[in-house]
């Protein structure tokens, strides 16, 4: 019985502790991370993404993400606590 209590307490921790992922700084991340932690982005547009801010430069906003083709305004609305842009962070200081 102390078995399956600490196999349950060791679950619900893991799960807990997954269902807060740090926010992705889109400027730094790689297209895995961007996949694994955006949702509704996949490789495909977490790679597209990597693809726009390499041509481009780093994200300004979170706006910007817009102009990757595939990101729009509801996965923006989603995850919009899940996504860092590092530029807002230090101009806030």
């Amino acid at each position: 019985m102390k078995l399956i209590k600490s196999i349950l307490l060791a679950t619900g921790l893991l799960l807990a502790v997954n269902a807060y992922a740090a926010p992705v700084d889109v400027n730094k991340a790689d297209a895995a991370t961007i996949a694994a932690n955006i949702k509704g982005v996949g490789m495909k547009k977490a790679e597209a993404i990597v693809a726009y801010r390499d041509q481009h430069g780093p994200f300004k906003s979170l706006q910007e993400l817009t102009k990757v083709k595939g990101i729009g305004d509801k996965i923006l609305e989603k995850n919009r606590e899940s996504i860092v842009v590092a530029e807002l962070i230090k101009a806030s200081r």
